[in-house]
């Protein structure tokens, strides 16, 4: 077969075919061997099981935390809104007796009299 020499000049095929050279070589053939590699699956599978139960346990306690962190953050909404509104009304306090203090909207606006006519007021 002509591509048999091929396939084997192929350095892929021969880096598979070292791999599994060595692969053999290494395969546990005593009583020792066929112990450390059972320890380590049983170490493994239980490491697993300890990473599961554990990401499960935080995923409860996260769950169980979540309305109390809602109510947390909701009353910290509440006082940052309050807090903004009273930045924006800002502190008023009443005018003494012999001044009057009016706050005026800039803008057009028209004042409706008895007659029902219009009349138009711009304040620009």
């Amino acid at each position: 077969m002509p591509h048999m020499n091929r396939d084997q000049r192929n350095a892929a095929w021969q880096a598979a075919h070292q791999w599994r050279a060595r692969a053999t070589r290494t395969q546990p053939n005593d009583v020792m061997g066929s112990l450390k590699l059972l320890f380590t699956w049983l170490a493994f599978g239980l490491l697993m099981i300890v990473g599961v139960v554990l990401g499960l346990f935080f995923l409860l306690v996260g769950w169980a935390m979540m309305p109390f962190v809602r109510h947390k953050m909701k009353k910290r909404m509440e006082q940052m809104r309050a807090q903004q509104a009273q930045d924006i009304g800002g502190n008023h306090s009443e005018p003494s007796s012999g001044s009057r203090h009016q706050d005026v909207l800039e803008g057009q606006y028209e004042i409706k009299t008895e007659t029902g006519k219009k009349t138009d007021d711009g304040v620009s």
